[in-house]
């Protein structure tokens, strides 16, 4: 495939819903000249019960969406996604990819001091063992404790952020993983950093969270520079400088995005996605 990369075209970011916001937050705060373009699946979420087939089934679909759109660099805000489909595209097409697993995956080894570290994620995440397997390739010794924090997800998606149900489900969850004297947890699903405070507050000042949505964004930003594809203009006043597109519920899509992405979301389009 022929394709040739301008430094000027958007950056595509996708999430099997709207946790990937929290990432495509980060890209738009640092680095403020770039355009992005989200799409969100949200007519086929959640991908955490679905199997590795059907996970890189819909990814390829939405890669070849946002490839019509002429993106330089596609992220996959998806843990799931991350882990089941980002290495078996990323062979097929001429675009660089990053995940949200691995940027997570090298700050946590480098800043735990005990070798263990907490993962919080969905169900699936937490089985298919990918934070573990990627921690233990940089240090075979390193402890990785995995817990399942199924709740989370709707009590974000409720905008139930600052709460006290939230504060409570959060204590039950976390308790037993802080037995396990970690010293570093990383939030191992994109809707988790909407709670962080709450989630800092259970755990304590002894334990280090590592944010994938942060991290992601710094790696991308770095990978960028390295193959000189930074924006060289600032978009102009006015401009689409943002698009955001799903699969299905644009508007209440648009009602979580506008809550937690202060740059404003005029609009989000409804597209067929198993069209592509």
């Amino acid at each position: 495939m022929d394709y040739k990369i301008k430094k000027n075209a958007p950056i595509g970011v996708f999430d099997s819903g709207v946790g990937g916001l929290t990432v495509a937050r980060e890209i738009m705060r640092q680095l403020p000249n770039e355009k992005v373009v989200y799409f969100g699946d949200t007519a086929r979420v959640p991908y955490g019960s679905k199997s590795k087939e059907t996970v890189t089934r819909f990814s390829r679909q939405i890669v070849r969406f946002l490839q019509t759109l002429d993106v330089k660099t596609i992220v996959v805000a998806c843990n799931t996604a991350s882990a089941y489909a980002l290495d078996e595209i990323e062979q097929e097409i001429d675009i660089p990819m990053i995940g949200v697993v691995k940027p997570a995956v090298k700050v946590a080894a480098e800043t735990t001091q005990n070798g263990k570290i907490g993962v919080i994620a969905t169900q699936a995440t937490v089985s298919s063992h990918v934070y573990s397997s990627y921690l233990r390739q940089l240090n075979s010794r390193m402890e990785v404790i995995g817990k399942a924090c199924p709740l989370f997800v709707p009590l974000v998606e409720e905008g139930l952020l600052e709460d006290p149900v939230t504060d409570e489900i959060a204590r039950r969850y976390l308790l037993e993983l802080m037995d396990t004297n970690i010293d570093t947890l990383i939030l191992g699903c994109t809707h988790y950093p909407l709670i962080r405070d709450t989630i800092g507050r259970v755990v304590g000042d002894g334990v280090t969270l590592v944010n994938p949505a942060y991290e992601t964004a710094r790696e991308l930003k770095e990978m960028l520079a390295e193959r000189n594809l930074l924006t060289d203009e600032k978009p102009d006043l006015g401009s689409n400088q943002y698009q955001f597109y799903v699969s299905d519920g644009a508007d209440k899509f648009k009602t979580f995005a506008n809550s937690i992405i202060k740059y404003g979301i005029l609009t989000a389009k409804t597209i067929n996605i198993e069209e592509y």
